[in-house]
């Protein structure tokens, strides 16, 4: 992926949490254009190796690409698509495993529960 530039490269190990696979792997692309060439690639270099994919989906439209290699399953997205559907935040408990060439990524940031002071409440009633 980091040879056709793809950003912010995630790959998080799963297995503990699905059944699915056993790591997913997570990109950005600037372009649809990008998009579809960061899953060329991806789809070149591990069908040469043996790991062809079992199924591809979405290459048409290219914003977002999703690849099944059974125990791997490779997600490519054009950066606002990203965003939108989250991929990070519903894995939040997934294990993140370091890419090399790719700064540290820090576990997503969940909210803090408000602290209700019950006294307060209390002295209102």
């Amino acid at each position: 992926m980091l040879d056709k530039k793809a950003t912010d490269v995630l790959v998080l190990h799963v297995a503990k949490l699905t059944s699915v696979a056993d790591y997913l792997v997570l990109g950005s692309a600037d372009s649809d254009r990008q998009t579809r060439a960061i899953a060329d690639h991806v789809d070149d270099v591990l069908s040469q190796s043996g790991a062809g994919a079992l199924g591809i989906e979405g290459k048409a439209s290219s914003q977002w690409v999703v690849m099944d290699f059974g125990d791997v399953v490779v997600h490519i997205f054009r950066q606002d698509a990203r965003q939108h559907y989250g991929l990070e935040r519903l894995w939040a408990d997934a294990k993140r495993v370091p890419v090399p060439g790719e700064p540290h990524v820090q576990p997503v940031a969940l909210p803090k529960p408000v602290q209700r002071n019950h006294a307060r409440a209390a002295k209102r009633a």
